[in-house]
This record gives C-alpha cells, sequence and structure tokens, in this order.
C-alpha cells in the first residue's frame, strides 16, 4: 500500500505549490507540493480500507507521507483507545507545524473524549520536546478553550516546559484564545511578572492580532506590552 500511496502522491505533486509549501516550512525536506484537499481525498479512501497498515508504516519519505498518516487517523472508524495509541506512535514524527496542526485539528473524537484526551496530552505539554509540547498546546486550543478546563489550559500553557520557538508560539496561541474567550480570567495570567518574557510578548501579539479581540481590550492588553 505504502509505494501505491506514493505513486499517487508523486502524480498530484506541483512544483509551483512545493515552493509554496516550502516557504511556510522551514527547514522541511521532501516536499513534493500536493494540496491539502487532494491529501484529504487520499485519506478518506485509506480509512475505508486497510489504514492500520499505512498509519502503522515508518516509511515517510515524504513530507506528505507523514501529513497523509496523521490525516488518516482522524478520518479512522476506531475507538477512543486505540485512536491515541496510534497518535503516541504518529507524534514522534511530527517535526514541523504543518503536520502537527493539520493532525490536531483532526482529531475531532477528543469532543467527546476530553477527560480520557486530556490525560493523554498532559505529559507531552510538559515535555522540553518542540514538536511535543506543540501538540499539546494546538490539542488545547482546539478542544479545551472552555468552562471546565480553561484553569487548567491557562496554568499549562503560561508554563511551557519547551522554549523552543514552535513550541513557545502554540502556548502564546493558546493564551490567545483564552483571552478572546475568557478575557477576565486571562489577563491578570499575562500580567503575573513569573512568566517568561519571550511568551508573554508573543501571546500579547497574537491578542492583538486577533480580529475577535475589541480594540479597547487591545489598547489594555498593548499597555501590558510597554510596561
Amino acid at each position: 500500500m505504502v509505494s501505491e500511496i506514493r505513486k499517487r502522491l508523486l502524480e498530484s505533486a506541483e512544483d509551483g505549490y512545493r515552493t509554496f509549501t516550502a516557504g511556510l516550512l522551514p527547514g522541511t525536506e521532501n516536499i513534493l507540493g500536493v494540496r491539502l484537499p487532494n491529501l484529504r481525498k487520499i485519506a478518506r479512501e485509506i480509512a475505508k480500507s486497510e489504514w492500520r497498515a499505512y498509519v502503522e508504516s515508518a516509511d515517510t519519505l515524504y513530507y506528505e507521507e507523514t501529513m497523509l498518516q496523521g490525516i488518516v487517523i482522524g478520518y479512522a472508524k476506531a475507538e477512543a483507545e486505540e485512536k491515541l495509541e496510534l497518535a503516541r506512535l504518529f507524534i514522534p514524527r511530527i517535526n514541523n507545524w504543518g503536520v502537527c496542526d493539520s493532525f490536531c485539528s483532526g482529531l475531532k473524537f477528543t469532543s467527546k473524549n476530553l477527560g480520557l484526551v486530556w490525560d493523554f496530552i498532559l505529559p507531552y505539554a510538559a515535555s522540553t520536546e518542540e514538536f511535543e509540547s506543540r501538540f499539546a498546546f494546538v490539542m488545547m486550543l482546539n478542544y479545551y478553550v472552555n468552562e471546565e478546563y480553561i484553569g487548567k489550559v491557562l496554568l499549562s500553557a503560561s508554563r511551557p516546559a519547551s522554549n523552543r520557538y514552535y513550541a513557545v508560539v502554540a502556548a502564546a496561541w493558546t493564551l490567545s484564545i483564552c483571552y478572546v474567550r475568557f478575557p477576565e480570567k486571562t489577563l491578570p495570567v499575562i500580567k503575573d511578572e513569573s512568566m517568561d518574557d519571550q511568551l508573554r510578548r508573543m501571546a500579547i501579539r497574537k491578542i492583538i492580532e486577533s480580529r475577535q479581540v475589541p480594540d479597547s481590550a487591545k489598547e489594555l492588553v498593548r499597555m501590558l506590552r510597554k510596561k
């Protein structure tokens, strides 16, 4: 199956789109240039067949092959526990934000299994590995910025264990989503002087850039940046 899927990906590759994708993912190698709708179409087909053999394969020469594995896990019909086991296998293969964020957005079963998945992602939030940490925070901002989990999310996102760039960016992004939905609970966290300066600056920048935050609230956050 792996060789057949690789052939389809090679046939779907576009030089111009490869250049565009490479510009978004600096340092990522072996990009073919296959558009996301094509990847999703292939993933749906795989999910209807012997998908386990594909997602368990470590033969991921190309960026799109890794991306495709993650998408298939999201589409596959399996119990929550099996999906988490597949995620455990897949996460070490994540080496860029594109694969990470696409994978997280596809794990929609999380919405019906919040407690189970929360326990699964917490160790990754405490990881010093860049993309393990990012995985946890992107999962949080996608599924856990709600009344039940806001306190736990703020606690984790305000103190990421990894200081690597894409991990810190994800933590800041999470804090900005927290501010959009729960400004009164999030503002004291951003004001806390014990927060890492780089994280605070990134969170403030993302809040200011958000179209969902009123101008008056943005001005209040700008004042924190000046301080």
